[in-house]
């Protein structure tokens, strides 16, 4: 047997964004990173507070949300961060009292390395803005950077979990550290229909570290 050529050249640096723009399929891509990837339809992890979303006030947010679509140019990657996604992750935050790190900066070597859009550390929990809209290739990136945090961070934890957002659509993934396999969610939801599932999403996985540091 024959084994293929690596897509990913050892002589050269990659960071994550650019795994989205390279035009290989992202099975090939993760591959060379010692990944694999498979799509199913996944169940999440129920938060464990007493006060679950519907102690969000996810009316206010989705009139917010709707005030958005309604009276702004959303075309554009900075304006879905500052008025789709971060109104959800500010009242997420709130709510769980856990710090997101905005562009967080994390180096393993010169084929992971980048800047992560959002970042959960308390929960080891990643979202990612999918480039040019695109949710396919936006779980190459999280791939991508879900194999750098699985080299980074020192718990035992099994599980890490990710999400890419077009800020209108979401859609969740988990990556299994032991065997190095990511599986992608098959459901997609949508803002501001679906927000409360979205939210009963982060707040069971963000609700699963109850730890002092989760406060920090």
């Amino acid at each position: 047997m024959v084994n293929r050529p690596k897509i990913l050249r050892p002589d050269e640096s990659y960071t994550f964004s650019r795994y989205a723009e390279l035009p290989y399929e992202r099975d090939e891509i993760l591959a060379d990173l010692g990944c694999t990837i498979s799509s199913t339809h996944l169940s999440w992890p129920s938060s464990s507070r007493e006060s679950d979303a519907g102690a969000l006030d996810l009316t206010n947010l989705r009139n917010r949300l709707n005030a958005a679509f309604q009276f702004t140019t959303i075309s554009s990657e900075q304006a879905r961060r500052e008025f789709l996604i971060a109104p959800l992750l500010s009242e997420i935050c709130q709510h769980t009292q856990q710090t997101v790190r905005v562009e967080y900066t994390l180096v393993v070597n010169n084929w992971l390395k980048g800047s992560l859009d959002y970042y959960f550390k308390a929960s080891n929990f990643l979202l990612i803005e999918a480039k040019r809209e695109n949710l396919y290739t936006g779980f190459t990136q999280l791939g991508a950077e879900l194999i750098a945090l699985d080299h980074w961070i020192e718990s035992d934890t099994s599980i890490l979990y990710g999400a890419v957002s077009t800020g209108q659509i979401w859609q969740f993934g988990q990556f299994q550290r032991q065997t190095k396999h990511l599986t992608e969610d098959l459901t997609l939801y949508r803002i501001p229909e679906e927000l409360e599932p979205i939210a009963q999403i982060l707040l069971g996985i963000l609700s699963q570290d109850e730890s002092p540091d989760s406060l920090s």
